[in-house]
Formats: structure tokens, sequence, C-alpha cells
């Protein structure tokens, strides 16, 4: 069943470097189309981490909580948190959420 979006939606995302473990934190508004392109190399500051596997995301009406989020999940709390909450995450499949975001 496909989603019927009335707004745009927002995202903060978590990933994590499949050979490496590091993890990135972001917002956008298309979540499968911004992976993409973060696996594709688009992104030079984790180009040297790819490939990325979705770990965690948050859904958000307003890009300022999406933001918001980001913020907090890249200071020191927000880290703590992350660990606490990802220590064992499942990687997200990307076909589960293909509607999220897309333009299709």
């Amino acid at each position: 069943m496909r989603r019927e979006y009335l707004t745009n939606m927002y995202y903060t995302y978590v990933l994590r470097s499949r050979d490496f473990g590091k993890h990135y934190v972001g917002h956008c508004e298309n979540l499968v189309g911004r992976i993409q392109e973060h696996n594709s190399g688009k992104t030079r500051s984790i180009k040297p981490y790819i490939p990325y596997d979705l770990i965690y995301f948050e859904e958000f009406e307003e890009r300022a909580d999406a933001i918001r989020r980001e913020k907090y999940f890249k200071s020191g709390s927000g880290r703590e948190y992350l660990n606490k909450l990802l220590i064992h995450a499942p990687v997200v499949q990307l076909d589960r959420i293909s509607d999220f975001g897309s333009d299709g």
C-alpha cells in the first residue's frame, strides 16, 4: 500500500558504515534518495566509508523539527542516547520504506 502525503515529510536518519562501523546523522526530505546519494559517493565527508546502511530514522512534519533532532543526535547527550538505542540495531530494508519521501 502506497502512502499518500498531504504535506512533505522530513526525516532525521542514522547511517552506519558497513565496513568501518562509523555512524552518520543527517536530515532530508527524500529518505531513500538521500541514502542512495550517500552510497554513490556524492557526500565528500563520508565517501571513504561507503557503503552505508540505514539503521534508524524518525519522521517529522516540519523541517525545523528534523533539523533540531539531527542537532540533538550530534550532541554529547544525543550520541549517548543513540549509542544505547542502536547498540544492536538491524539494517532498515530500503524496499520496505520506498515510499518515504519518494516522488513516485
